[in-house]
């Protein structure tokens, strides 16, 4: 019954605000235009189309407010004239009563505001899709800001959720490229990510979290939390001064440099994705602020931490030799990380999967670099990737979105964004630090108690390896063809490598706790000797 009303709402919302005129009715089934036929006969809509949208997704709540925040942050695909209304959605979203607020906020707290606070404003700062703050003083003088979910917004949200859920379920049964799109995982990871917002300590672990990341750095500052303050229900954190990243005519007349502030935008996204694999995934410029004080070199102030991507170890290692290989043409490459990464089928043609990236990629760089949108680029080449049975990766669809803010919001502050300049350099660098001597010993000292744990059932191992050796000589037939007995030498030749390579690392890794300094000398020769056996063929 709740999601028949939700629907009816919908419509309802839909029919008020003459959504009808963003459509042409040429293209629409016949039996939706003869449903919408008699609003031929009404007056047309007074307001500007961009009002109309706004207040419809102000209407029908969170889940449809975060999408109009998305588009506000892409001018290059949105008109100017929606984008711009779009924009008042950051924090501009209708308040709820102020005692209202401090009922909810004393009742988390288990005091009274003049009691918890020496001062405590009244009229909201900033009021947004999910929550609602305000400006307070702290007994001792620090300002803050303090952090509400709405009432009810539980319920609406759980309702979006289960009319989300319906509409993947029937795509995934009857959407053509359906089950590659597994929409019903989409939507279940999208339930999560919204729900997780609204645990607000959750929201302050992050924010604790992206601060530390980032702590001393010229690039991003992240406010302090108080955690006396802060549950569930509650967040109280520092209160910063900044110009909204929106408000070109101040940043302007701030002598703000617009193309180091656009490039360190690019910067810190990659620095979050790559060097911390902990992002802030909703980057739209209701969140971001910007420090002028030194406007040659402008430094960014985020909040609202409530939701954090981070990418598996192997999808970050695809992520960035993928478009490594794209900006460098080399689509056969590009082709095999598809396939190694399992983002086409096994059975998919690594010929033809070159060929398909490269008609989407060709007609892209005929463009100027800086024209081109390295996060439509991406889901381009997903989109390509969808006749050679692709399925849709729940783990960069966060990642997807992060990315096309960033560039929307780069765009803004300097058209002439180059993000491939930026970001070129710092993949490059990127893999050869991750994958280079230095990282690999700082992962052994880190895995290494673990590993030296497990030293003592490597013998056990290798007597399985034998005894399935044996099985193998049975099963041959005797005596063994010369490429049969060339089969049992080889085995037994990786057996003894994968030993000696195994006590060779454990001695290793002894040595690099600090167990025994002695033991590097014989770590070495045992792994270059099971190595140089493993390398036999």
């Amino acid at each position: 019954m709740s999601r028949t009303l939700r629907i009816i709402k919908i419509n309802q919302v839909f029919l008020r605000y003459r959504l009808d005129s963003f459509f042409n009715a040429r293209s629409l089934p016949w039996i939706i235009r003869a449903l919408l036929f008699p609003l031929r006969i009404l007056p047309g809509p007074t307001e500007s189309r961009g009002v109309r949208l706004r207040c419809a997704l102000e209407d029908l709540g969170p889940i449809f407010v975060k999408f109009g925040q998305l588009l506000s942050t892409r001018p290059d695909l949105i008109p100017a004239d929606i984008c711009e209304e779009l924009g008042n959605l950051q924090d501009q979203v209708p308040p709820f009563e102020s005692d209202l607020f401090i009922q909810r906020l004393e009742a988390a707290l288990g005091d009274s505001v003049k009691n918890l606070f020496k001062s405590f404003d009244q009229e909201p700062l900033a009021s947004a899709s999910v929550a609602q703050v305000h400006a307070a003083v702290l007994p001792d003088d620090r300002e803050v800001v303090v952090k509400v979910i709405r009432p009810g917004i539980e319920k609406v949200i759980e309702q979006d959720c289960e009319l989300l859920m319906s509409i993947a379920q029937v795509v995934e049964k009857y959407a053509v490229d359906g089950k590659r799109l597994r929409p019903i995982e989409v939507a279940r990871d999208y339930r999560t990510t919204i729900f997780d917002e609204l645990n607000l300590q959750r929201e302050a672990a992050n924010t604790v979290t992206l601060r530390r990341n980032f702590e001393n750095s010229p690039l991003l500052y992240v406010p302090d939390v108080y955690w006396p303050y802060c549950n569930e229900n509650v967040l109280v954190m520092e209160r910063i001064y900044a110009t909204p990243v929106t408000d070109i005519a101040q940043l302007k007349e701030s002598n703000t440099n617009f193309k180091v502030l656009a490039e360190r935008g690019v910067e810190i996204f990659f620095t979050q994705v790559f060097e911390h694999n902990f992002f802030h995934a909703d980057m739209h410029p209701g969140n971001i602020f910007v420090d002028t004080f030194n406007p040659d070199e402008p430094r960014y102030m985020a909040i609202d931490c409530a939701i954090i991507g981070s990418l598996s170890d192997r999808d970050q290692y695809f992520l960035a030799r993928t478009l490594l290989a794209v900006f460098r043409r080399d689509y056969r490459q590009v082709a095999e990380l598809h396939a190694l990464a399992g983002w086409v089928s096994e059975s998919a043609s690594v010929i033809e999967v070159e060929s398909a990236i490269r008609t989407v990629c060709e007609p892209i760089f005929q463009r100027p670099l800086k024209d081109i949108s390295c996060g439509h680029l991406l889901v381009s080449l997903f989109q390509a990737a969808r006749r050679f049975d692709a399925e849709v990766q729940p783990s960069l669809v966060l990642l997807q979105k992060t990315l096309l803010n960033i560039e929307g919001l780069g765009r803004q502050l300097y058209p002439n964004l180059d993000l491939w300049a930026t970001a070129h350099p710092f993949l490059e660098r990127w893999l050869v630090n991750h994958f280079g001597p230095g990282n690999l010993f700082k992962r052994l000292r880190k895995d290494g108690p673990e590993w030296v744990e497990q030293l003592p059932e490597l013998p056990q191992l290798a007597l399985r390896s034998l005894e399935q050796l044996q099985k193998l000589e049975k099963t041959l037939s005797n005596p063994p063809r010369p490429a049969k007995s060339d089969l049992i030498a080889n085995t037994r030749l990786k057996i003894i490598g994968a030993l000696l390579a195994g006590t060779g690392l454990g001695s290793l890794l002894i040595a690099s706790q600090g167990i025994d300094g002695n033991a590097t000398t014989l770590g070495l020769i045992f792994a270059a000797a099971g190595t140089l056996l493993l390398l036999l063929r």
